[in-house]
């Protein structure tokens, strides 16, 4: 008897858990993700119209044409907003190519304000110098490469000047920072950069393709790289570079360099027919839930749905799912439909 009762006590303090968690859960969609939900209604418009874009912490005027997308971003259980989406025209890169970013900051919004801001402009202004089309052979490694690494300079060079506009000593120790996945959508082509871990995830045929590896300290190239650079892999509750940064490449971070590097994967993918939809996020949908689970989470959500109000639930229902996994992270979602 005595031994049924504690199960009962048990029992009953588990469901006061459970009820409590489900509140909290409900209160902070409803604090944040309905008002989005509510907004995006308004403006929902059949998959058969030309979608306008927008941006959050980007540039106002920035829309895109001829891609079906929807994006949801929520501050969480942060005390500050620290990520920022970017979605550039279509046409703004010689007319091929459609633009999506994720960026991640750290130690403030700043850096991901500026990448969000001016990353997919120096990417317009290379393309444009190249005086050509992207074609076959063109050379996007390098191009990302080169643009990641102007915005990280900048990034360096606007810290100091703010450092100095506060009335303080310039310190790089000072720790600012953002991981940054960039998409481009083409009529042939998926161009992804990556830098962090922050990932991009076609779904294709109704399985997932990750386009991006996450840039983690334990990642064996990675671990290697770190130390090869002088530096140390810590685990202080979780692998860490120099026990602080959890990721071992960023744009900023600049106390941490060189074992923090800013230059990004690349690959390109050719779009075949099977090509469903891409998901693009922060860690705080990743660390979470799973390539399979998102994929299959935006299919059900999508239920044949081909419209912006759909893409827009669907990235809606994967930070819903975050949220009741425990993530207590900023969390950036972006949904693109895709078909030939």
């Amino acid at each position: 008897m005595a031994d049924s009762s504690k199960e009962m006590v048990f029992c009953s303090k588990e469901t006061k858990q459970a009820r409590r968690r489900r509140s909290e859960i409900h209160k902070l969609k409803s604090a944040t993700l309905k008002p989005e939900l509510e907004s995006y209604s308004k403006n929902t418009k059949t998959s058969s119209e030309e979608e306008e874009g927008e941006s959050g912490r980007g540039p106002p005027e920035n829309k895109t044409r001829g891609l079906v997308y929807g994006h949801v971003s929520m501050m969480g259980r942060r005390r500050v907003m620290e990520d920022a989406v970017t979605v550039a025209p279509q046409g703004s890169l010689c007319g091929e190519f459609s633009f999506f970013a994720v960026y991640d900051g750290r130690g403030g919004a700043m850096v991901a304000e500026v990448c969000s801001e001016r990353l997919h402009k120096c990417l317009e202004k290379h393309i444009e110098n190249g005086n050509k089309l992207p074609e076959e052979d063109f050379d996007w490694k390098t191009v990302m490469e080169d643009c990641f690494s102007r915005i990280d300079e900048e990034i360096f060079d606007e810290s100091k000047r703010q450092e100095v506009e506060a009335g303080r000593e310039p310190v790089a120790e000072r720790m600012m920072g953002s991981t940054a996945v960039v998409v481009l959508v083409g009529r042939e082509d998926l161009v992804v950069a990556n830098c962090g871990d922050s990932r991009a995830v076609l779904c294709r045929g109704r399985a997932p393709v990750p386009l991006s590896s996450d840039h983690k300290p334990d990642r064996p190239d990675e671990k290697e790289r770190v130390e090869a650079a002088g530096g140390s892999i810590i685990n202080r509750k979780g692998w860490r570079v120099q026990g602080v940064l959890p990721t071992s490449r960023s744009i900023g971070d600049h106390h941490l360099k060189p074992y923090i590097s800013s230059q990004p994967e690349v690959t390109v993918t050719k779009r075949t027919g099977s090509d469903d939809f891409l998901i693009i996020a922060t860690d705080g949908l990743w660390d979470m839930v799973s390539n399979d689970v998102a994929c299959q989470v935006v299919e059900k959500s999508l239920g044949g749905g081909r419209g912006r109000s759909a893409s827009k639930a669907a990235a809606a229902a994967l930070v819903e799912l975050a949220i009741a996994k425990g993530s207590r992270d900023n969390i950036t979602v972006i949904v693109v439909l895709l078909g030939l």
